[in-house]
């Protein structure tokens, strides 16, 4: 079967920035940047890139370049018994894609709101009781919230119209998704740096507080950012760089991707606390109590800070519509990048022509994050999340370093990467593989695992009973993630053969 290629290196190179650059880039980094230390914040996070994001994201490109195959077909080409942690990956990216096409169901419904800025007098009001309708607790779902359910018809049409003609099809999107964020990206910073405030606001994004570089909470957040700011994990970057020939520059494009992703992330900051140092100073509060990440961010305190922009409805709604806008081309690549990691992980393995398992698949998710688009959507997301997005994605990343690591060996893959490649990396490069990012990784797993144990309650905390049956549900969920792995899905004979 003839391996889908991109058009050209351009492509690929802005699909995997895509991909790396997220919500999480908007509504997550600027606040740990402020969170933990500002601008000395810099320092642990540039290191976490240098020996670990980079050395992984070469790792996952390589692999993918190599094998010229999607994560569990790549990986048992390393050794059969590691296609199940192939699929651990796509499983865990299916689950995610489910629920975070549920978010860009949002993200439509306040791009409609924004025509006539509907949410700018009271954006939280508008989030919870127009587009969420949420009810009480996620066990009373409560029927669909209309306006999500038409967004999730929407994000998920489009993640096929994307994916139904392949590389080619996504590298004529990409050139469109990936520069338009951050042409909004600069227009709300030079919007934000002309408002009163936006200084202060802006230096309480960067001002740097470097006693924080001898706490290691500070590093942990730092490596926890580079690691689920860049797609690994997934399983997609690993199929992206399968559509690529054998020969292409590896170091380059990783590169590349990891810096235009953080710039993109910086830009997203000054824009966000620019604006943010306005609404404190117009609220006549300290920065502390507007400042805040997440879902809060994006769709109640950054909504009603542009509805306080001077010039009234028209303004808040020209500047809804550049935000927004933002989102979702951050949002659509990332969502159907994840969706490509599970098309071509099931091409392998089975076949199938590209635009029918790319429906299937895409319909088969769309059925399953119907649930996110009942009335109890906003906590089973929480949920969801919370258990898979951390666990899942760690759990892979560790054990990709293993599987290269320790039995492919770093030398040999290093080797192959060096070979097509402009920058050569040293045997750094192994030490960060064999051992730093393995023990970085745990380190992460252990914490996250010590904080679940003292209990988890999450935007439904108020609800006794969300925290008292949640250990159960999310061990049930981390298990159906596990199974292809500890089933042990192996190549099959006639597939194997043609690897």
């Amino acid at each position: 079967m003839k391996r889908d290629r991109w058009g050209n290196r351009a492509a690929f190179v802005l699909a995997a920035i895509g991909s790396a650059a997220g919500l999480g880039n908007a509504w997550r980094f600027p606040y740990v940047v402020y969170a933990n230390g500002g601008g000395a914040f810099l320092i642990p996070y540039f290191v976490a890139l240098l020996t670990a994001g980079i050395p992984l994201l070469v790792l996952e490109f390589s692999l993918g370049q190599k094998m010229q195959r999607g994560a569990p077909a790549a990986l048992a080409k390393v050794d059969r018994r590691f296609e199940g942690l192939g699929w651990w990956a796509v499983v865990t990216g299916t689950i995610i894609t489910s629920y975070y096409a549920g978010v860009m169901a949002w993200v439509w419904d306040f791009i409609a709101g924004s025509f006539s800025a509907a949410w700018a007098e009271d954006a939280g009001a508008y989030f919870y009781n127009n587009v969420l309708q949420i009810s009480d607790g996620p066990g009373q779902l409560g029927g669909f919230s209309i306006p999500v359910l038409i967004g999730l018809i929407l994000t998920w049409v489009a993640i096929y119209l994307i994916l139904r003609n392949g590389a080619a099809g996504v590298g004529k999107v990409v050139m469109i998704t990936v520069p338009l964020p951050v042409i909004c990206l600069f227009i709300l910073i030079i919007r934000a740096i002309t408002l009163p405030g936006a200084i202060a606001g802006i230096n309480y994004f960067l001002e740097p507080d470097f006693s924080v570089i001898a706490d290691p909470n500070v590093w942990i957040a730092a490596y926890g950012q580079v690691f689920f700011t860049l797609s690994l994990g997934f399983g997609i970057m690993i199929a992206y760089a399968s559509y690529m020939p054998e020969d292409s520059d590896i170091t380059n494009n990783a590169l590349i991707t990891v810096f235009a992703n953080s710039g993109i992330s910086f830009l997203a900051g000054i824009a966000i606390f620019g604006t943010l140092g306005y609404m404190a100073q117009t609220q006549g509060v300290p920065i502390s109590e507007v400042a805040t990440a997440g879902v809060g961010l994006a769709f109640v305190v950054y909504p009603n800070a542009i509805g306080m922009l001077p010039g009234g409805t028209a303004v808040a709604a020209l500047f809804g519509i550049v935000f927004f806008t933002m989102l979702l081309t951050l949002g659509i690549d990332s969502a159907f990048s994840i969706v490509e990691a599970g098309v071509a992980a099931i091409k392998d393995k089975w076949g199938g022509t590209k635009r029918k398992v790319t429906f299937y698949y895409s319909l088969g998710l769309f059925i399953v994050g119907l649930l996110f688009a009942t009335k109890a959507g906003l906590y089973w997301l929480d949920i969801v999340d919370h258990w898979v997005n951390t666990y899942g994605l760690i759990i892979a990343g560790f054990f990709e370093s293993i599987a290269i690591g320790w039995v492919y060996k770093p030398d040999k893959m290093r080797n192959y990467f060096n070979s097509v490649s402009e920058y050569r990396f040293g045997k750094w490069w192994n030490v960060m593989v064999k051992y730093v990012t393995p023990i970085i990784l745990i380190i992460l797993l252990y914490r996250k695992t010590l904080v679940d144990l003292g209990g988890y309650g999450g935007y439904a905390a108020k609800y006794i009973w969300y925290g008292g049956w949640i250990g159960v549900l999310g061990v049930l969920i981390l298990s159906a993630i596990i199974l292809p792995m500890a089933g042990g899905i192996d190549v099959d004979e006639d597939i194997s053969s043609k690897l």
